[in-house]
């Protein structure tokens, strides 16, 4: 019994590949025109925003800094992503501001793009305040974070800032995008 079974299978399996064989040099040949068009869902390489979305006008003081941001960001020899994440966090932070020290405005020692603290050993407030050392340090945290270039914006941005509002982030990132869109290959 077994023996039929297995010759059975063969029988049509071989039935299978003649048909296969035939059929594709004749289905090639087919009227284009009967052909209908499937759709085919592609996924994007970065996460949709998240929430709803928030947005401001940049003076040229912010284009500098998302400028130097994506600068900073090539040069750590990383993708896209990593940019809109830097920005979408500089959004939040500074509205894309360097900020120096704002007294009793200011939380903390925070200071810079990213509102880095000099007490928590981002750096100097010299350091910190320089937009291309600031964006390495947020950087250099986003590499330690396991599988960020899959993650949420504000989950990975939340990871390396570890904010009191850690959903805040993911408002910035169609802006952030937008921004990365426009001035990375600029």
């Amino acid at each position: 019994m077994n023996t039929i079974f297995r010759k059975s299978m063969l029988s049509v399996a071989g039935l299978a590949f003649a048909g296969g064989v035939f059929a594709g040099p004749i289905a090639a040949h087919a009227n284009p025109v009967d052909a209908k068009p499937v759709a085919v869902a592609v996924q994007s390489a970065a996460p949709k925003p998240q929430g709803d979305q928030s947005r401001i006008s940049l003076n040229d003081e912010q284009t500098a800094n998302v400028k130097a941001i994506i600068a900073a960001t090539k040069k750590a020899g990383l993708p896209e992503r990593a940019a809109v994440i830097s920005i979408a966090t500089s959004l939040q932070e500074s509205k894309l501001e360097n900020l120096g020290h704002l007294g009793d405005m200011n939380d903390h020692d925070s200071l810079g793009l990213f509102q880095q603290r000099p007490s928590s050993g981002w750096g100097t407030p010299e350091q910190i305040t320089d937009p291309e050392y600031s964006t390495t340090a947020f950087l250099k945290g986003l590499k330690q974070v396991d599988g960020w270039q899959d993650m949420a914006l504000t989950d990975a941005a939340q990871t390396v800032q570890v904010s009191a509002y850690p959903d805040a982030y993911a408002q910035w990132e169609q802006q952030a995008t937008d921004l990365v869109a426009q001035h990375w290959n600029s």
